[in-house]
């Protein structure tokens, strides 16, 4: 009777460890209050952002180190997946990144190389589309646009 106690024990002992493990264990895109920096990486600094409603915000953000954009959309309050986009674009060299999928907390990274180069970026999260064409490009004016599907 005492190595039955001992077996269920060890058991139950295994099962709430596991099973504590996996609640504490929570995929990437769901991490509340995450940054385009943990999205796009340590190097990445915000460049420019766009509101996504009322939403989340799709933020452009540039590695100068190795010439590199990045987009990441994020959710201001994550929760049930919904379909939520990140992109860019390089008109000059047509290189071209997206995400696209069912997210809890944020989509992207994307990623082009965008040293002096004009770039068009957005996003969107459920029916909020953002556009940003013609931006950072120095003395040019860029051209916003949000609409709802």
């Amino acid at each position: 009777m005492r190595y039955a106690r001992s077996v269920l024990s060890a058991t139950a002992l295994a099962a709430l460890t596991v099973g504590t493990t996996a609640a504490l264990t929570a995929p990437a895109s769901a991490a509340p209050n995450t940054t385009p920096q943990k999205v796009c990486g340590s190097g990445y600094k915000t460049v420019n952002s766009a509101p996504v409603g009322s939403l989340g915000t799709v933020y452009l953000t540039y590695n100068a180190s190795n010439g590199k954009n990045c987009v990441a959309t994020i959710r201001n309050n994550p929760g049930t997946a919904v379909d939520m986009s990140a992109w860019i674009y390089v008109p000059d060299t047509e290189e071209y990144d997206e995400d696209y999928g069912r997210y809890t907390s944020y989509a992207g990274p994307t990623y082009v190389y965008g040293k002096a180069h004009c770039v068009d970026w957005g996003g969107h999260i459920n029916n909020v589309y953002v556009q940003v064409t013609g931006s950072n490009c120095g003395a040019l004016k860029e051209h916003r646009v949000t609409f709802t599907r």
